[in-house]
């Protein structure tokens, strides 16, 4: 079971037996007032660089969103796409709730992207997994539907099933399709954390695809949400989870995850361990000695 995602120049695999796949988050303009002016404004000097900061930081996808109010979104999300693409070579997932500019994302795109997202709901299965087809890319199923978004894990799993089936119908096949459980605030729905966890495993073992989330949806309002964000995905990991939409420049975000790949055997000799806490000891070596330099004025 893998999903394969390529840029022009790259190949990103998503799957059980792979190293966990960080999607970064920042590229989105919602709640980032000063980004979605510039990009609104045609600047797109910020997404370069916060693009080529989360590939740095060990991201081996991008999310790319668009959501600006008033503003030309397909044009938009078409030129994010391009600039990106032009600053790294990582495979994209394309971001909208609005179909034309998914379409028009995809027709920027160079390779085989991921789209974000599709849901149960019958008018959005009809418009989004034809795109999906046409455009051979894999697709994130979001498990709410007409009804809304169900606390209860097992209606949320009949939605995925619904989409899965809807999606082979159009010539889609299930590893295509990473189905995202919906990750709940745990502040306000006391067991958010456990559907999750029940989900990703229903999904690899009955359904046989791969699941993803927005994994910093989970601490929502509270106060702490990096390390409880690093928690969830420890446990989604350890549980089958193999990628997450999340944000690789929090450290302890990043090294937790590479902490969970080193126990579940998927870091060979545990190499990318070895070589994070190796830059990290340079890092701290450095930061030490310009202290000294600093106290000793020399």
């Amino acid at each position: 079971m893998k999903t394969t995602l390529s840029s022009k120049t790259k190949i990103v695999v998503i799957g059980p037996d792979h190293p966990f796949v960080i999607i970064g988050e920042r590229i989105n303009p919602t709640g980032r007032k000063m980004l979605a002016a510039e990009m609104a404004a045609g600047d797109y000097s910020r997404v370069e660089s916060d693009a080529a900061a989360q590939v740095s930081a060990g991201a081996q996808m991008l999310d790319v969103n668009a959501g600006i109010p008033l503003a030309d979104e397909p044009a938009i999300l078409a030129e994010a796409v391009r600039r990106v693409q032009a600053v790294t070579d990582v495979p994209l997932s394309i971001d909208s709730s609005i179909i034309a500019a998914l379409q028009s994302g995809l027709e920027a795109y160079e390779g085989k992207a991921l789209v974000n997202s599709v849901t149960g709901e019958e008018e959005r299965l009809e418009a989004v997994l034809p795109l999906i087809k046409k455009y051979g890319a894999a697709v994130i199923a979001i498990c709410n539907d007409e009804t809304g978004i169900s606390e209860d894990p097992d209606m949320r799993f009949e939605i995925a099933r619904k989409i899965v089936r809807r999606a082979e119908d159009h010539g889609i096949s299930r590893e295509n399709v990473l189905v995202d459980p919906l990750v709940m605030p745990v502040g306000a729905v006391p067991m958010a954390g456990r559907a999750v966890f029940k989900l990703v495993g229903r999904c690899r073992d009955e359904l046989g695809v791969n699941t993803v989330c927005g994994a910093s949806n989970v601490s929502f309002g509270l106060p702490g949400r990096i390390r409880l964000n690093a928690t969830f995905l420890a446990m989604a990991i350890a549980l089958g989870m193999p990628c997450a939409i999340a944000n690789p420049l929090e450290e302890d975000i990043r090294m937790t995850i590479l902490a969970a790949d080193v126990m579940m055997g998927r870091d060979e000799n545990c190499a990318s361990w070895l070589a994070a806490n190796r830059s990290g000891e340079e890092h701290d070596g450095r930061r030490r000695e310009r202290r000294t330099r600093r106290r000793t004025g020399s």
